[in-house]
């Protein structure tokens, strides 16, 4: 563990022969560790975001608070069954989440459907992407600021309040309120995870260690189907999402004791803890109140409209729709302008949105949600409907993605562990993954066994894809960054994750309520019974039940599912072609061992494990003395030194306080 020592107590002939050193040595030559020369940056692609680290003033309060960042070094404290208690932890917690949104978006359409306005479905979905965009950021500061178990234990409570409020709604405005309760929840939940992941592991073991959440896929893949078809068998949908207020904060146990226990030792440890008024002030600032309003109202105003403007009548001159989207496209300049002038704490980190490292991958990543959720906003409706599969195959088969998507990852977790590479792997599953909708296209809906081998063979294609460069592309993004920013990289790419379903819902909305009653009216126009359409576009379940496959009424109801499946298909299609050129665009760092240790000497640094050395920009070979407060940090071990004489200075980036207020660079 790294001390402070005051530099004064230094031996005189030590900081001269650190001087010497510095003067003889010009600061563009690279040096390992233990004097060898550090690989050349034609060896490994490194970002400029590692390169010249300080602490960052995103690691400073606006009053200069040192936030609560979780300490690596008490990461490397704890013991191993410690942290096997934390990884069994994320593993339930991710088990319970998992097969709750998987029977939730079975249980989801029934609801819309039994309240009349099955239409509604996507936009209740937007909402929820939105309020998931806003929702990343907001968990990741506060978390810094407050603590990882603080947030946890919050964002279980929205989960249960949001979950209880769907269960018991009685109008799809209750239904969608509850949702967006839960949706932030869940979303927090997630995050917390894939951080707390990111603490514990090394970027060598990462990409692994990052299904420990999403592994519980695998089995509830299987387990989804029987629960959902039991459920609604002997109850109904409110039932089947009501129990999960009751089963996750039951799973949540063995995480929250462990980030307790984290939290109380690094209570002993503080020195200076934040004051509760000056933490809640500087939270303020630091969520960016006033931009993620706008943001927010830009998402909800301009996309949640367009879903609503169709369906059985035609909306699109109606003042409750034209006035929001013009409302949220003002919005969008306005967050650019604010974002850009008078933010203290802007909400975009634009400077590391300048790296390709990062903006292709959020790229990939948002194009990736934006076609799945394309083709997938209404595909359960499309299984039952125009596939003609029962409730329990349909549910997994809504899982496929999630289920070959884990299977498949975690054999790509092993190979990267062994190349250290991502960016291979995360072109060929780009590549899958767009020809798996030519599949899509082709086999877009019918009751032949034909049709039925088609779709799920697409579905199980599309899953394997993800697998190999949905977690790998997160991966990348966070060896781009370095420790202090590990958290934000990781909140903004889930939050493009969640623009990507955003955009996805949004369009697969418009064109579902723009185009389906229409072809139902078309199609249906044979037959005596004028309402059957609105029926059948309101209340698909309940209606098909009266008319079997092989009748004409049923064939015409699937033409028009199949048609309207068709074109979302072949938009998905298309989004999928820049994706692909967003992920040549990676970079393809060779991975480090270890978790963002860095040394400082002569204004030169080196990642501990393999990264090429680089000049530190705008910071000269400066005589250690000049640190802050006239403090230096050395090592309990003996310091290693330059072949000059200089003394290496390991520092771990945003952790300990001492090193953020008596050694800042």
């Amino acid at each position: 563990m790294p001390v402070v020592v005051p530099s004064k107590a230094r031996p005189e002939r030590e900081r001269e022969r650190e001087r010497e050193g510095a003067m003889s040595n010009p600061r563009t030559e690279q040096y390992g560790g233990d004097g060898a020369p550090a690989p050349s940056c034609e060896e490994s692609e490194t970002s400029p975001l590692l390169i010249g680290q300080t602490p960052s003033q995103s690691d400073l309060n606006i009053h200069g608070v040192v936030k609560q960042r979780p300490d690596p070094i008490a990461a490397g404290r704890i013991t191993t069954a410690e942290r096997v208690w934390l990884f069994v932890g994320i593993f339930l917690v991710g088990y319970a989440y998992g097969l709750d949104s998987q029977v939730r978006g079975t249980y989801q359409p029934y609801a819309t459907s039994s309240l009349n306005l099955h239409s509604s479905h996507s936009t209740i979905n937007v909402l929820r992407s939105v309020v998931a965009v806003a929702s990343q950021p907001t968990a990741a500061k506060i978390a810094d600021i407050y603590g990882r178990f603080e947030t946890v234990v919050a964002a279980i409570l929205l989960y249960v309040l949001g979950t209880a409020l769907e269960a018991t709604a009685t109008s799809v405005e209750l239904f969608c309120a509850g949702a967006i309760l839960y949706q932030i929840g869940w979303t927090c939940i997630v995050l917390l995870l894939e951080v707390l992941v990111a603490d514990f592991s090394s970027m060598r073991s990462r990409v692994f260690f990052s299904y420990v959440p999403a592994i519980p896929f695998v089995f509830n893949t299987w387990i989804s189907g029987t629960v959902t078809s039991a459920v609604l068998r002997v109850t109904s949908w409110r039932w089947g999402i009501g129990m999960w207020a009751i089963i996750l904060p039951v799973c949540s146990i063995p995480l929250l004791t462990s980030l307790y226990s984290f939290g109380q030792q690094s209570r002993k440890s503080e020195s200076h803890p934040a004051e509760p008024k000056r933490a809640a002030v500087d939270l303020f600032h630091q969520l960016d109140a006033v931009g993620l309003a706008i943001l927010v109202a830009a998402f909800s105003f301009t996309l949640a409209p367009l879903t609503l403007a169709g369906g059985t009548a035609s909306h699109w001159k109606s003042p409750a729709i034209i006035f929001p989207l013009v409302f949220g496209l003002l919005c969008i300049p306005a967050f650019i302008f604010w974002e850009r002038r008078h933010a203290q704490v802007p909400l975009i980190p634009f400077r590391l949105l300048k790296d390709r490292g990062v903006w292709s991958a959020l790229a990939v990543r948002s194009l990736l949600n934006f076609a799945w959720s394309t083709q997938g906003n209404y595909l359960y409706t499309v299984l039952v409907v125009a596939f003609d599969f029962p409730i329990e195959t349909a549910t997994r088969i809504l899982s496929f993605f999630s289920f070959f998507g884990v299977f498949s990852g975690v054999m790509v977790g092993v190979v990267v562990y062994r190349t250290r590479r991502l960016k291979g792997i995360i072109i060929t599953g780009a590549c899958i993954f767009t020809a798996s909708f030519g599949l899509l296209v082709l086999y877009p809906g019918g009751a032949t066994s034909a049709s039925q081998s088609g779709l799920i063979a697409a579905q199980i294609i599309m899953g394997l894809a993800g697998g190999l460069f949905a977690y790998p592309t997160q991966a990348s993004i966070q060896a781009s960054a370095d420790h202090e920013h590990v958290a934000v990289v990781t909140s903004l790419y889930l939050s493009v994750f969640n623009v990507g379903s955003a955009l996805g819902n949004c369009l697969s909305g418009a064109l579902w309520t723009q185009l389906l009653y229409p072809s139902l009216e078309q199609n249906l126009a044979f037959q005596p019974n004028g309402t059957l359409a609105q029926a059948v576009y309101n209340s698909p379940f309940a209606t098909i039940e009266h008319y079997p496959v092989g009748g004409k009424i049923r064939d015409a109801i699937i033409d028009s599912y199949k048609d309207v499946q068709r074109l979302l298909c072949i938009a998905g299609l298309c989004i999928c072609v820049p994706m692909v050129g967003f992920a040549f665009a990676l970079r393809n760092p060779r991975l480090s061992e270890e978790r963002e240790i860095q040394y400082w000497y002569l204004g030169i640094s080196r990642p501990c494990s393999g990264f090429a050395a680089r000049p530190v920009p705008d910071q000269g070979a400066a005589d250690p003395d000049d640190l802050r407060d006239g403090y230096y940090v050395t090592n309990v071990t003996k310091p290693k030194l330059h072949p000059t004489g200089s003394r290496i200075m390991p520092q771990m980036m945003g952790s300990s306080r001492a090193l953020s207020e008596k050694a800042m660079l």
